[in-house]
């Protein structure tokens, strides 16, 4: 299993949205260029957080995104939810069936409770896990200049 770029696209267009201001939004064209996507992939992604209210939208010529929720109440998970969606991470192909040449009714899958239980335990870990929490590393990391950079691109990109 691999995880998609949408989601970690997803969690830094978030912490992104979370410098703003609190009566700013970012235009979608100043993230896409951020996160080095195109605009078109990045208009998907952003859709969908904002159909699972994680950020608002506005239009016209001073609009953009932003945070519709508090960094605090955004989990990772929550993310994760609106770019991925519900479904299962394993899902048996049906090789040991194939092995022991099994009929339909006897049908069996030996990983099905051990990735189920990998499954349950990841997600409990990215539900840990804020954009606030991940937005307070970001700054207990050596990455202050660079911030303050990035604070300064979001403040030239913003509208108000």
């Amino acid at each position: 299993m691999q995880m998609k770029a949408g989601f970690e696209q997803s969690i830094y267009a978030i912490l992104l949205l979370n410098l703003l201001p609190e009566k700013a939004v970012l235009p979608g064209e100043a993230i896409s260029h951020q996160l080095g996507t195109s605009p078109t992939y990045s208009k998907k992604m952003l859709r969908k957080l904002v159909r699972a209210d994680l950020i608002t939208s506005t239009t016209g010529s001073k609009g953009g995104f932003k945070l519709k929720q508090k960094a605090e109440n955004i989990r990772t998970y929550d993310v994760y939810l609106a770019i991925e969606g519900q479904q299962s991470l394993y899902s048996s192909s049906g090789i040991l069936d194939d092995m022991l040449e099994l009929d339909k009714e006897d049908r069996c899958c030996i990983l099905v409770d051990l990735m189920d239980d990998a499954e349950v335990a990841w997600k409990n870990v990215l539900k840990q896990k804020t954009i606030a929490s991940l937005f307070e590393d970001m700054h207990a990391d050596h990455l202050l200049e660079e911030l303050k950079t990035l604070e300064q691109w979001i403040e030239e990109k913003m509208v108000v």
